[in-house]
């Protein structure tokens, strides 16, 4: 990982109750072929003239495997977890559980845009998608960066799109980067954050990734390990419940739909642990997907997948627990000050006084 600002890990604060191990990277891409890509959106500052700035935004694409994802699909599905977003593609995923083109996260009113960025990629890879065979089905989350950022501008166009997939690695900045540098959460900064876990089974070894764009939460319901730090910070702006995160999870191990789909509802249990609860006005969106088994555009024959029996399942969900929660703090932790439009300010967490306060409180590895 490309870090300036030590990660959770690096600073000492690992929950006793975190049971399992991560990755190399403690990063989605450890989860063999995925890779992320930003472009990150920052020009101007003081007062908002709609269409023009300050700008504060970006896109960020997860990308799959590194074949061609429209002929290549992966089995992937959808937990709405609070419905109040306006992401799209997720109706087709639902319906035929398959993910057919790169996630990509950026603002609430770019959703169009970045979608055309993602339709153009799939027709440069496929030029007969919508001519000798199916249109495609592009995916794109989003969270509202508006305090910060001149939403209504649309700043994220479809080179911006093409740029971050073209730039995609396994090796990708946290924090305020990409679709993160707008958003806030608990009244901090927040911005893109990542985790990974290791899974041990009878019938083998996996991984599970996790990434988020979190934009959501109050300042006195921040739990960090485990302690309600929120409460004691006097640093922080407040802000409303009204937010969103969005939550990709990526594993190796061979599941169907309706397991991923078992895997995203537990997005949550981590989303809890840091004192999320899906308020009103919130949107919580999860995106599951498996690399194991891939599913050929247009298969005319049956389609063979080993599938790892459900009762080898819990560990996955224990691990989709700890990540989630992992990322959330990471993509806080990454983050640092940010000055927007009108002179909105988001501080930085406190990251000194919150290492205090968890390893005076908190049960943490020492």
């Amino acid at each position: 990982m490309v870090s300036l600002v030590p990660r959770l890990r690096e600073l000492g604060i690992v929950p006793r109750y975190w049971s399992l191990n991560p990755g190399p990277r403690n990063s989605i891409a450890d989860v063999r072929g995925v890779r992320v890509g930003h472009v990150t959106l920052v020009k101007g500052g003081g007062k908002l003239v709609p269409g023009k700035g300050p700008v504060r935004t970006g896109v960020t694409v997860v990308v799959p495997h590194e074949g061609n994802v429209f002929v290549e699909k992966v089995p992937a599905a959808v937990h709405v977890i609070n419905g109040f977003t306006k992401a799209g593609g997720l109706v087709q995923v639902e319906e035929l559980g398959v993910l057919e083109t790169p996630i990509a996260l950026t603002n609430t009113l770019n959703v169009g845009l970045v979608a055309d960025g993602l339709i153009e990629y799939s027709i440069r890879e496929n030029p007969s998608i919508g001519v000798t065979t199916t249109t495609v089905n592009p995916v794109v989350l989003e969270c509202n960066d508006g305090f910060l950022n001149d939403i209504q501008g649309r700043h994220v166009k479809q080179h911006h799109v093409l740029e971050a997939l073209e730039s995609a690695s396994e090796d990708f900045e946290e924090g305020s980067v990409g679709a993160g540098t707008g958003v806030r959460s608990f009244g901090f900064k927040s911005g893109i954050g990542t985790s990974s876990r290791i899974v041990e089974t009878p019938v083998g070894r996996f991984t599970l990734g996790v990434l988020v764009q979190s934009n959501f939460g109050r300042k006195g319901d921040l739990i960090v390990a485990g302690v309600p730090v929120g409460r004691y910070l006097k640093e922080g702006v407040e802000q409303s419940e009204k937010g969103s995160i969005n939550i990709v999870i990526a594993t190796d191990a061979s599941l169907s739909y309706r397991q991923l789909k078992r895997l995203a509802r537990r997005a949550g249990v981590g989303l809890a642990r840091v004192g999320g609860y899906s308020s009103h006005g919130s949107g919580e969106v999860v995106v599951a997907f498996s690399t194991r088994c891939r599913v050929r555009h247009g298969a005319k024959q049956l389609i063979r997948a080993e599938l790892l029996p459900d009762e080898y399942l819990n560990p996955f969900f224990k691990a989709v627990a700890e990540a989630v929660e992992e990322a959330v703090l990471n993509s806080i932790f990454q983050s640092r000050t940010m000055v927007g439009r009108d002179g909105n300010t988001v501080p930085g967490i406190p990251i000194d006084r919150v290492v205090e306060f968890v390893k005076r409180y908190g049960d943490i590895r020492k």
